[in-house]
């Protein structure tokens, strides 16, 4: 009789060990950036990119774009992210393939492209980098949400912007899926990334 209660008591306790460890498993994602659910078509843009060529964001359907806005002046946020995309594409090794890192100004007074290009490529040769006129920079900033404000603090650089650190993560189908904060670590970035584009591309 012990010996067959032994037994019961080891089937189940196995049974629900199966039992959570599948469940376990097969728990959907959970991203660790912000995810904007549903999915919203991102704002389509075309800009002059370094190489002396235009980027459009609707042609790079099948691609995943990291967007960060910034500039060449800036002391600290953003060549931090630009390390940070330089970790995620180590990070991701082949798979970063697939990925477009792309870096927008909002200093286009100062920012000409052969300039922006050079600070931006210092970090990686792929990566791209945008601008254009005001007039033609407005219109996206206002599409994603962009604060960018001119800080006149007497620095050797003559005025700092102020402007949203974020990172825009557009999907390969043209949505925008996700933001990732300024000071997140590049290892969970990479890892929503990776999920993200095992997503069926419509």
């Amino acid at each position: 009789m012990k010996k067959l209660l032994l037994q019961t008591l080891i089937g189940l306790t196995l049974g629900l060990a199966i039992v959570v460890g599948v469940s376990y498993f097969t728990q959907p994602y959970t991203y660790q950036g912000s995810l904007i659910d549903p999915p919203a078509p991102a704002s389509d843009f075309t800009l002059s990119a370094n190489a002396g060529t235009t980027f459009q964001l609707s042609e790079q359907h099948g691609k995943t774009v990291l967007v960060f806005f910034g500039y060449t002046h800036c002391p600290d946020v953003c060549p931090t992210t630009l390390y940070d995309f330089k970790q995620i594409k180590a990070l991701l090794g082949n798979q970063a393939d697939a990925i477009r890192f792309v870096f927008i100004t909002v200093d286009p007074e100062r920012d000409i492209i052969e300039m922006l290009g050079e600070f931006v490529t210092a970090f990686d040769s792929e990566f791209i980098a945008l601008s254009g006129t005001l007039d033609e920079l407005q219109p996206v900033y206002a599409a994603y949400g962009v604060y960018r404000q001119k800080n006149d603090v007497g620095s050797a650089a003559g005025y700092l912007m102020d402007h949203t650190a974020r990172v825009y993560v557009i999907d390969p189908n043209g949505n925008l899926r996700l933001t990732f904060p300024f000071g997140m670590a590049p290892e969970a970035m990479a890892q929503d990334l990776a999920h993200l584009m095992k997503e069926k591309v419509e």
